[in-house]
């Protein structure tokens, strides 16, 4: 069994190789700029936008409620009497799940975001510990 070029090449049976983008020649000399960055801001952002969803749809639910207060005995003898309470249940189950979900969300990407910055942070520090303790290049 052979491998197809492609294969070939990605493997590096060919000379080239794989290999990161910002790993430059073989020699090591990354010629790659900083261009993947992991901010909190972002994530904390959406977090925050997940908690104002959560909130609007909090009030949604208890509108909804409020306004269909007495819809029962006001409309007595309609037919659209039961459609109106399967309405009002289904509608109170979708929002509310709705609202949990924004919530969930909420937490969830304020503590991605915050994750991303720690490990920026630490990241961060241990390359400049690895820079400091490398021998000067004696060329």
């Amino acid at each position: 069994m052979t491998l197809s070029s492609t294969w070939r090449a990605v493997l590096g049976e060919d000379g080239t190789g794989m290999r990161l983008a910002s790993a430059g020649a073989p020699s090591g000399s990354g010629t790659g700029g900083p261009d993947l960055k992991a901010d909190e801001g972002p994530w904390t952002s959406a977090g925050n936008t997940a908690g104002e969803l959560r909130t609007s749809t909090a009030t949604a639910v208890t509108d909804l409620e409020t306004a269909s207060q007495g819809v029962t005995g006001a409309t007595q003898g309609f037919a659209s009497t039961t459609a109106l309470t399967g309405i009002l249940g289904t509608w109170t189950a979708r929002l509310g799940a709705v609202r949990d979900e924004c919530g969930r969300l909420d937490g969830a990407l304020k503590n991605t975001g915050r994750d991303f910055g720690e490990r920026e942070s630490a990241t961060k520090q241990k390359f400049s510990r690895a820079v400091i303790a490398q021998p000067a290049n004696r060329g």
